[in-house]
Parts: C-alpha cells; sequence; structure tokens
C-alpha cells in the first residue's frame, strides 16, 4: 500500500522504478571500479615489464 502511494507520488520517498535505477547503477558502478582495479594491475605489471632490462 505504501509503494503505491510512493509510486503515485501521494506520499514522500523513493518510487520502484528510481529505486530499481538506482540498484541498477550502484551495479554498473561495482563492475567498473572492479574493471578499473584489473586495469591498473595490469598497467602496473607491463610498465615493470617495460623497465626490465633486455637479457
Amino acid at each position: 500500500m505504501k509503494r503505491a502511494e510512493t509510486d503515485e507520488s501521494l506520499r514522500p520517498g523513493t518510487t520502484s522504478s528510481d529505486a530499481a535505477r538506482i540498484a541498477e547503477l550502484e551495479h554498473a558502478n561495482r563492475e567498473l571500479k572492479r574493471a578499473n582495479a584489473i586495469l591498473k594491475s595490469a598497467s602496473a605489471f607491463f610498465a615493470a615489464e617495460l623497465d626490465r632490462p633486455l637479457d
């Protein structure tokens, strides 16, 4: 009942569609942070390889 009233703007709060969008954005944010961490690790690895003298 409360959710329906919120969705119809009769009660203040986060609507169902807004809550779903927020959850979607939080998931995307976690994935981007994970990808960024992987890229940072790969960058450090390859930078170390470039600094290594050739034998």
